[in-house]
C-alpha cells in the first residue's frame, strides 16, 4: 500500500534551554499512544524521559543528542526529532532542521524569547522552516502568553498570531479557548486525555471576540476568499481559516501560536491538531540538488516515490551494532536489498538493515517511501551524503556547520586507554563536524575542539564511560587567530642549487587587511612573467603560509595577498619552487605588515533574578566584557554582554556563588576582536618559551 504524502508531517521540536521540549515531546508520544506511561526528565523513578536514552542526559536532565521518532495521530504519520538545547550542541539543531519540513519552537511563558530561541530561530529562518510557536508552561507563576506573543513580534521579527486564549493562568488554568471554532477546550479524564468543548464562559466572551478578530485580520492576508466573507460579515467556515493560516505559515508569513502546559497535560492534542493542519507535507517544501553528472547543473527533488531514490544521510550514530546512519528520503523508495550509490564517493552500498527509530530503540522494517525519516545499519559514509539510485549523481546542499570556539589538551594515562581514546575519537568526529581533534606537532598533545566547555566535557565523560578511556586533562586552549593591519610589500626569489636541475621562483607583491573573509588571492601578472601553470602553485604556497602565524602559532585570517611581477627559470622552475618561493614572500610581507593576535569574543546573555543584577554585571565588567543591555521581565533580568571567551572559563561556578544558583547563562560565538597589548605580549612570550622547549 503506497503511503498518502499529504498525511506525513516530519517535525523538529526546539526551543531555549528548560522549556520543556523533552516533556512536551514524551507527552505528544503518549497521546499518540506510542508509549503508555509519561516519565518525567528528572523524575524520581529514575527512568527518565523516552527521548533520553543517554544515561549522561538523564543524569544531567539536559538533551546532548537529537533523538528521531515517530508517531500517528488521527490518519497522519509524524516524525519527530527532539533537539537539544544548549548552544554547544547547535550542531544538532542544524541537522535536525537541514532535513525537516515544518518546526515546533516552543517557548516559556515565563521566560519568553530567551537567548537560545532567537538562536534557534535564525536557523529555522536560515532553512526557511515554517514554523508553529508553542508557549508552554502556562501553569507556572508569572506566565504571560501575552507578553510572549509581543516578543514573538519585535524580538524576533514574527508575524505572531494567537490561536487560543487561557481560561485562567498560574495555578488556576483549566483549559484555553480555540478561537478558530470559538469554543472553550478542557482537559478531563485520567492525564487529560478526553477533550470536553462547550461554550466559551461569559466573562471571557468580549475578550476572546477581540482577539479572533485580531486572528481573522491576519490570516485574510494570505486568502481572498477569507477578506470576502469577513467584509460581507457573514458566517466564517472554520475550513476557510484552516485554509488561510496554512497558507500563510508555508509561506514563513505567518506564525499560529499555540499555548498550553506540556507537565499538566494540557494543550497536546490541539498542538498535534494544529501541527496536521498548518504544517507542510513533503510535498509542500521545494528541495534542490546538485547534478554532478550535468555540470553540476540544479535539478528540483520531486518528492515523488516512483522517481528515483535520493537520500539525505543527515546524523550518523556508532551503536551497539555498527554504524547507524539517519536518512531522509526526497524522492523514490529504498528497499532492503536495494543497491543504492554514495554520490560523493561514487561507491555502490547495499542496504541490508533499514530500520524506523523511536528513541534508542529501532524497529526493522521492508521499505521507506518519500518524505521519510529512516535508518540504515553498516553503510560507510560522513554527515551530508546524498545517497541516490545508481542511474543518479545528484547532491543535495549540506547542513550550515559553526566553526568550534575552544580546545582542551588530554593525554592518555597508558597504552590501553591511548588505543581506546584513538576509536573514541574516531567515533566522535564521525558522528559530529563540530568536535574537532588533532595532533599539536611541537607538543605531541592530542587537542580536542568543540562549541563550549560543556560539548567538550560530556565527550570527555563519555570517552571514560563507553570506552573505559581515562584522559587527563589539560587546561583550555582559545582558538586565537593572527591578521595583519597594514600594507606591506615582498620580493622574494627563491634559489635552490644542488646536482641536476635546481630550483627557481621569484614572487613580488604585496598583501593588505581583507574586510570580509579569511583569505583572498589576486593574480595581477602581466606579460608572462611568472607562466600560468605556477599561478596556482603561488596560492597554494601562500594557503600553506596560512597556517600558523609567527606571533603564537595561530592561524593566519582576514588577508588579501595579490601577485604583481616575478620571474622564472625555463629549466629550474617547478610547482615546488613556486610554492617555496610564495611561502618565503609571505613571511617577508607578514613580517612588516604589522601583526596582530584576534581572540574569539562570545555574546553571553545571563539571566537571573534582579535583585542580582548589579553583581551580575560587576563580574561581567571583571571578565573584560562589554554590556550591550539590559532588559527586566517581570522579577527577573537578563544582562547582554560581550566577553572574551578565554575570560568566560570557570565562569558557571562564579555565577552561582554570586547568585545563589539563581542566574543562568548562555554564550554562543559572535565575533573575532584585538586581543590587547598586555595579553598579546603574553601569549607571544608564552609562545617562544614553548618553542625553545621543544
Amino acid at each position: 500500500m503506497k503511503k498518502d504524502l499529504s498525511k506525513v508531517r516530519n517535525i523538529g521540536i526546539s526551543a531555549h534551554i528548560d522549556s520543556g521540549k523533552t516533556t512536551l515531546t514524551e507527552r505528544i508520544l503518549f497521546f499518540t499512544q506510542r508509549i503508555h506511561a509519561i516519565h518525567e526528565v528528572r523524575g524520581k523513578d529514575g527512568v527518565g524521559a523516552t527521548m533520553d536514552s543517554m544515561d549522561l542526559e538523564r543524569e544531567r536532565g539536559i538533551t546532548i543528542q537529537s533523538a528521531a521518532t515517530h508517531c500517528t495521530w488521527k490518519d497522519y504519520a509524524i516524525n519527530i526529532i527532539d533537539t537539544p538545547g544548549h548552544v554547544d550542541f547547535t550542531i544538532e539543531v542544524e541537522r535536525a532542521l537541514r532535513v525537516l519540513d515544518g518546526a515546533v519552537l516552543i517557548l516559556c511563558s515565563v521566560g519568553g524569547v530567551q537567548s537560545q530561541s532567537i538562536t534557534v530561530n535564525r536557523q529555522m529562518t536560515r532553512y526557511k522552516v515554517p514554523r508553529i510557536a508553542f508557549i508552554n508552561k502556562c501553569d507556572r507563576t508569572g506566565a504571560n502568553p501575552g507578553r510572549v506573543v509581543q516578543q514573538l513580534r519585535d524580538k524576533l521579527g514574527l508575524n505572531a498570531v494567537l490561536m487560543q486564549m487561557p481560561i485562567g493562568l498560574e495555578s488556576d488554568l483549566e483549559g484555553m479557548i480555540d478561537l478558530v471554532a470559538m469554543q472553550a477546550v478542557y482537559f478531563d479524564g485520567d492525564q487529560g486525555r478526553e477533550i470536553r468543548r462547550e461554550a466559551i464562559p461569559a466573562h471571557l466572551q468580549d475578550e476572546a471576540q477581540a482577539k479572533r478578530e485580531e486572528l481573522l485580520d491576519a490570516a485574510s492576508m494570505f486568502s481572498d476568499e477569507l477578506m470576502e466573507l469577513m467584509l460581507e460579515e457573514g458566517d466564517i467556515p472554520e475550513a476557510v481559516v484552516h485554509e488561510a493560516i496554512r497558507r500563510g505559515t508555508l509561506s514563513l508569513g505567518l506564525t499560529p501560536v499555540m499555548i498550553g502546559s506540556a507537565y499538566k497535560n494540557k494543550g497536546i492534542q490541539l498542538l498535534l491538531d494544529a501541527v496536521a493542519t498548518y504544517l507542510p507535507t513533503p510535498m509542500d517544501i521545494e528541495n534542490t540538488a546538485l547534478d554532478l553528472n550535468d555540470e553540476e547543473a540544479e535539478k528540483t527533488v520531486s518528492n515523488d516515490p516512483a522517481d528515483p531514490l535520493v537520500a539525505l544521510a543527515f546524523k550518523l550514530e556508532d551503536g551497539r551494532y555498527g554504524q547507524l546512519t539517519y536518512i531522509r528520503t526526497y524522492q523514490g523508495e529504498v528497499k532492503k536489498g536495494d543497491t543504492i550509490i554514495n554520490s560523493r564517493t561514487g561507491k555502490k552500498v547495499k542496504v541490508g538493515r533499514l530500520v524506523r527509530m523511536h528513541a534508542d530503540e529501532m524497529e526493522e522494517i521492508e521499505e521507506a517511501g518519500s518524505g521519510d525519516i529512516v535508518a540504515l545499519f553498516g553503510v560507510d559514509c560522513a554527515s551530508g551524503d546524498t545517497f541516490c539510485a545508481p542511474e543518479l549523481s545528484w547532491s543535495m546542499s549540506s547542513m550550515h556547520i559553526p566553526a568550534p570556539v575552544i580546545s582542551l589538551a588530554i593525554k592518555p594515562v597508558d597504552n590501553k586507554a591511548q588505543i581506546n581514546m584513538a576509536k573514541a575519537l574516531n567515533r566522535f568526529t564521525k558522528e559530529d563536524p563540530t568536535f574537532k581533534t588533532y595532533v599539536d606537532h611541537e607538543t605531541s598533545e592530542t587537542i580536542i575542539s568543540g562549541m563550549g566547555e560543556l560539548h567538550l566535557e560530556v565527550y570527555i565523560e563519555r570517552m571514560k564511560r563507553e570506552y573505559k578511556a581515562e584522559v587527563e586533562v589539560g587546561a583550555p586552549q582559545v582558538a586565537y587567530r593572527e591578521t595583519i593591519t597594514r600594507r606591506a610589500d615582498f620580493d622574494y626569489t627563491h634559489k635552490k642549487q644542488t646536482g641536476g636541475s635546481g630550483q627557481f621562483g621569484r614572487v613580488a607583491g604585496f598583501v593588505e587587511p581583507l574586510e570580509e573573509g579569511e583569505y583572498e588571492f589576486v593574480d595581477q601578472i602581466v606579460g608572462g612573467a611568472i607562466p600560468r601553470e605556477f599561478i596556482s602553485s603561488c596560492d597554494k604556497g601562500f594557503q600553506k603560509s596560512l597556517d600558523k602565524g609567527t606571533l603564537t602559532g595561530a592561524p593566519i585570517t582576514g588577508v588579501r595577498i595579490t601577485i604583481n611581477d616575478g620571474a622564472y627559470h625555463a629549466v629550474d622552475s617547478s610547482d615546488v619552487a613556486f610554492q617555496l618561493a610564495a611561502i618565503g614572500a609571505f613571511r617577508q610581507g607578514y613580517d612588516k605588515a604589522a601583526a596582530v593576535i584576534m581572540e574569539p569574543i562570545m555574546k553571553v546573555a545571563v539571566e537571573g533574578p534582579s535583585e542580582f543584577q548589579g553583581a551580575v554585571m560587576g563580574s561581567i565588567n571583571q571578565r573584560r566584557g562589554v554590556i550591550i543591555g539590559t532588559f527586566e521581565e517581570g522579577s527577573y533580568t537578563v544582562v547582554e554582554a560581550e566577553v572574551p571567551l578565554v575570560e568566560m572559563f570557570g565562569y558557571s561556578t562564579t555565577l552561582r556563588s554570586l547568585t545563589q544558583g539563581k542566574a543562568e547563562f548562555t554564550m554562543e560565538f559572535s565575533t573575532y576582536k584585538q586581543v590587547p597589548k598586555g595579553l598579546a605580549d603574553e601569549l607571544i612570550k608564552a609562545f617562544n618559551e614553548k618553542k625553545k622547549e621543544s
